[in-house]
C-alpha cells in the first residue's frame, strides 16, 4: 500500500496542471473577447503574480535563491517578457486552434537555431517529424476562415521569441548551475519593471481599457484568477518534471494539446473544416513521432552510460 500515496500524488499533480494549462486558455480568451482586458497590463499581473508565489514558495523551503547579477537575467528577462507577450496576442488575435498549432512550430525552430548558431546535429528522423509538424500548421492556417494576417504576425513572433527564450534558458542554466525556479524568481520582477515602463507608451494606464479603469469587481477578479492559474502552470510542470520526466510531462502535453483544440470549438465556436483536421491530426503526428525518436535517443544514451566501463 506504500505506492498508493506516491500515486495518488503524480495523478494529483497531472490534473492540476491539465486543469490550469486549459483553464488559462480559455480565461485569457474571455478576458481578451469578452471584456477588452489589454494584453500587456494582464501579462504584467501574470509576472507580478509568478514572483509574489515563488517568494512564498521559496520561504516555504520549496527553493533557494541563488544570488545572480542583473546583467546575467537581462536578455533571458527581455525574451521572457517577450514570448509571453507575443503568444498572449496570438491568442487574442486567433482561434484556439490556429493558436494551439502554431505553438507547435517552436520545435522545428529550435533545431533550426540550435543547429545554426550552436553547431548541433540532429538525427535524420528527428528532421523527418519536422515536416508533418510545418506542413500540419500550414494546412490549418491556409483554410481557417478566420484567418487573420496580423495575428499571424503575433504568432510567428511569438513562435521565434518562444524559441530563443528555450535556447537560452537552457544554456543560462547549465551556464549559471541554477534550476528553473532559481531564474524564474529572477526573471519576473524583472521583466514585470520592463512591461511597467512600456506599458504606458502601447496602452491605456487609467480611465476605459486601462488596468486602472473602471473594471467590474467579477472583472478584477477573473483577471487575478487568471495570474494564479497562470502561476499554478508552471509550477506544476516544475513539480511534474522533477517527478517524472521531460519526456513524460511532453507526452501529457500531447493530450492538452487535443482537449485544448476541442475546446476552442466548443466554447468559442470556432470553426473547423475537414482540411484543418487533416492539419491538425498532420501536426500532432508529427509531434508524436519526434517525441518517440527523442525518447528513443535518450534511452540509447543511457544504456551506453551503463554499459561503460
Amino acid at each position: 500500500m506504500g505506492w498508493m500515496p506516491a500515486q495518488g500524488r503524480l495523478a494529483a499533480g497531472l490534473l492540476v496542471n491539465l486543469a490550469a494549462s486549459i483553464c488559462i486558455v480559455f480565461l485569457n480568451k474571455w478576458l481578451y473577447v469578452r471584456l477588452g482586458f489589454p494584453n500587456l497590463s494582464l501579462t504584467l499581473v501574470h509576472f507580478a503574480i509568478t514572483w509574489l508565489g515563488l517568494y512564498l514558495c521559496q520561504a516555504l523551503g520549496a527553493f533557494s535563491p541563488k544570488s545572480l547579477q542583473p546583467s546575467q537575467v537581462l536578455p533571458l528577462a527581455l525574451s521572457f517578457c517577450g514570448f509571453v507577450v507575443f503568444t498572449n496576442l496570438s491568442l487574442q488575435s486567433n482561434t484556439i486552434g490556429t493558436y494551439q498549432l502554431a505553438k507547435a512550430m517552436t520545435t522545428p525552430v529550435i533545431v533550426v537555431i540550435q543547429s545554426l548558431a550552436y553547431g548541433k546535429t540532429f538525427p535524420l528522423r528527428i528532421k523527418l517529424t519536422l515536416v508533418p509538424i510545418t506542413l500540419g500548421v500550414f494546412l490549418n492556417s491556409y483554410y481557417d476562415v478566420k484567418f487573420s494576417v496580423l495575428g499571424m504576425v503575433f504568432a510567428t513572433l511569438g513562435v521565434l521569441v518562444t524559441s530563443l527564450y528555450q535556447v537560452w534558458v537552457g544554456a543560462k542554466q547549465h551556464e549559471l548551475q541554477v534550476n528553473s525556479m532559481q531564474l524564474l524568481y529572477y526573471q519576473a520582477p524583472m521583466s514585470s519593471a520592463m512591461l511597467l515602463f512600456i506599458i504606458p507608451f502601447f496602452e491605456p494606464v487609467f480611465g476605459e481599457g486601462g488596468i486602472f479603469g473602471p473594471w467590474t469587481l467579477s472583472a478584477v477578479i477573473m483577471v487575478l484568477l487568471s495570474g494564479i492559474i497562470a502561476f499554478m502552470v508552471n509550477l506544476s510542470i516544475y513539480w511534474i518534471i522533477g517527478n517524472t520526466s521531460p519526456v513524460t510531462y511532453n507526452m501529457f502535453g500531447h493530450f492538452k494539446f487535443c482537449i485544448t483544440l476541442l475546446g476552442g470549438c466548443l466554447l468559442f465556436k470556432d470553426p473547423l473544416s475537414v482540411n484543418q483536421g487533416l492539419g491538425i491530426l498532420c501536426t500532432l503526428l508529427g509531434i508524436l513521432a519526434y517525441t518517440h525518436f527523442k525518447l528513443s535517443e535518450q534511452e540509447s544514451s543511457k544504456s551506453k552510460l551503463v554499459q561503460r566501463p
